[in-house]
């Protein structure tokens, strides 16, 4: 079978530039990037500007944030009365990010933080009970910071409370539950704006707000975007707004950075001086995931806290090496999800894949979810039991499925679930495992529709290959940073030939040369393992990216998917 070859291309709606020519003037923009601008919403001059050009002074008051202004006035009291501070995070790059900033800031302040993280297979995601239980009995804080989840724990910080405890929560998760008792819970989800932040942007706005409540001179809070830069790009968080400002000058932050553990990092992963929002996502996000994916994350957080650079050599290295365990294991657990798929699953009835396996680990099932559910264009659950029959999973949607709706209408199965219409995370008990299927099962066919089932590929533009050029990628450099609702452009080219048979690299990747007319175009096609190719000629759809093989500066077409040229869109 070869999804790609059945999507269905969709380019938007023509747009007449003509009313955009003040636009395209005052900024040089070629034609198809004025129509990209129009399909973002940025038709006017000043618009377009704050996007291309986005100022660190339009930052939005901190205080706007809810219960910000709580939450700085006991975080001060804390500090002035030599109070004991914990941070309670999450084992996510998001979490461990967070954590370090706070401290980091804290530390500037001459302030000492403890920070905890919980274990991934004994206590799960955030708030637990059992997680409280070790944090408090370790270090008996006063105030206790939760980072990165606590919004719906409104029983776990009841528990915190009746201990005497004062509890303050960043967070950015959507709001599920009654509202816990606490100081202060600075969530932009309980406000009208700002709800794209992750929560390590919620902790540079309390850095922000702390320094306009009580200044000091050795904080340069630019020193500190590149670590909201890291966890924004890598949390898969809308790249719009302020986020967009964040991710931009914190990459350009990030290539002379202050802290030594972004550096080593960076120089273990192989990035070159320009990094790019796809370094972060692709190299460095993973290699902090990776900690906590298979064991603790203590260590990618002592790696953002260390300033001895040799220290962070060692620990970047090893959690590269923990991320090529990583790969191996996810590798290991796609092949028994495809091949239990290929024994198990009806693809022309079945309307989810739902599949559970002893000892599958629960680290890598939302990575595989993903791959699995973006190969076969269905909802995904995926569950790894241990040894006392509890399973952990993760789940993966399609496009218009609402997976956390049919999670709802299941959870008399479940022990746990939470999550979005796109990803969700559950818990239930092995014994319940076969009635949760036929149940999610029946579920996820009432809500499905046959237009759900028709995957799509969504393209850009369609441009000439004689308007290609590296001045237009040069061009599309503007459009930095890519990620969630900024992706980058796809274009699509029409009636190009083969000039020569593609060819194999490795195992999974493919070299093209393609030709319009006299324009002869170099392209790439990534992990095409049994995608077969029509016969010529083609329609393509692709990604203009540089050629970092080439001696000098040049383009290449990174293909997304391949159609005859006989097919209409």
């Amino acid at each position: 079978m070869s999804p790609l070859a059945q999507r269905k291309w969709i380019l938007p709606r023509i747009t007449d530039i003509r009313p955009f020519e003040g636009v395209r003037g005052a900024f040089g923009l070629p034609a198809c990037f004025v129509s990209l601008l129009s399909q973002r919403g940025l038709v006017e001059t000043a618009s377009v500007e704050s996007f291309l050009y986005p100022k660190l002074r339009s930052l939005s008051a901190p205080e706007l944030l809810p219960d910000m202004s709580l939450a700085v006035e006991r975080v001060d009291t804390a500090m002035r009365n030599g109070e004991k501070i914990v941070l309670y995070g999450d084992y996510d790059v998001d979490g461990v990010a967070s954590l370090a900033l706070i401290s980091r800031v804290l530390s500037a302040y001459q302030v000492r933080t403890e920070c905890f993280l919980p274990r991934r297979s004994e206590e799960g995601y955030g708030l637990t009970l059992v997680g409280i239980k070790r944090c408090l009995e370790e270090y008996r804080p006063n105030l206790l910071i939760a980072v990165d989840c606590g919004t719906n724990s409104a029983e776990e910080v009841a528990e915190i409370r009746r201990r005497g405890i004062d509890v303050v929560i960043l967070d950015h998760h959507e709001v599920h539950s009654r509202r816990p008792n606490c100081t202060a819970l600075v969530n932009p989800k309980m406000g009208r704006d700002l709800h794209y932040l992750c929560s390590t942007g919620v902790a540079f706005k309390l850095a922000h707000a702390l320094m306009k409540y009580r200044a000091i001179p050795n904080i340069n809070l630019k020193d500190y975007l590149d670590i909201v830069a890291l966890a924004t790009v890598a949390d898969l968080v809308p790249l719009v707004g302020e986020n967009r400002t964040l991710v931009k000058w914190g990459l350009e932050q990030m290539r002379t950075t202050r802290w030594a553990g972004l550096a080593a990092l960076t120089q273990t992963a192989g990035i070159k001086a320009s990094i790019r929002s796809a370094d972060v996502g692709f190299r460095l996000g993973p290699r902090i995931n990776a900690a906590g994916r298979l064991g603790t994350a203590y260590q990618a957080l002592a790696l953002l806290l260390s300033d001895d650079p040799v220290e962070c050599i060692r620990l970047a290295t090893i959690l590269n090496a923990q991320n090529y365990e990583r790969q191996t294991v996810e590798k290991s657990v796609t092949q028994e999800v495809e091949f239990w798929i290929e024994e198990h699953h009806d693809r022309a009835r079945g309307a989810a894949i739902i599949a559970g396996h002893q000892n599958w680990h629960s680290g890598v099932l939302g990575i595989v979810a993903s791959r699995i559910a973006r190969r076969y264009h269905r909802p995904t659950l995926l569950i790894g039991f241990d040894g006392r029959g509890v399973g952990r999973g993760s789940g993966r949607s399609i496009e218009g499925f609402p997976l956390i709706k049919a999670l709802r209408r299941c959870s008399n199965i479940l022990e746990e679930f939470g999550g979005h219409r796109m990803a969700v995370g559950l818990t239930l008990s092995e014994a319940n495992f076969e009635n949760f299927c036929t149940s999610f099962e029946e579920v996820a066919k009432s809500l499905m529709t046959e237009e759900m089932l028709i995957p799509r590929l969504y393209l850009d533009a369609e441009v000439s290959a004689e308007s290609l050029s590296y001045s237009l990628l040069e061009w599309q450099d503007q459009l930095e940073p890519f990620g969630s609702s900024n992706p980058q452009p796809l274009f699509l080219l029409r009636q190009l030939q083969p000039i020569r048979s593609p060819y194999w690299m490795g195992s999974k990747h493919l070299s093209l040369k393609l030709s319009s007319g006299r324009q002869q175009l170099q392209a790439v096609f990534f992990n095409a393992t049994g995608f077969s190719i029509p016969c010529p000629p083609w329609d393509v759809a692709f990604h203009l990216d540089r050629n970092e093989f080439s001696k000098h500066p040049s383009f290449q077409l990174r293909i997304v998917d391949i159609r005859s040229s006989n097919r209409s869109l």
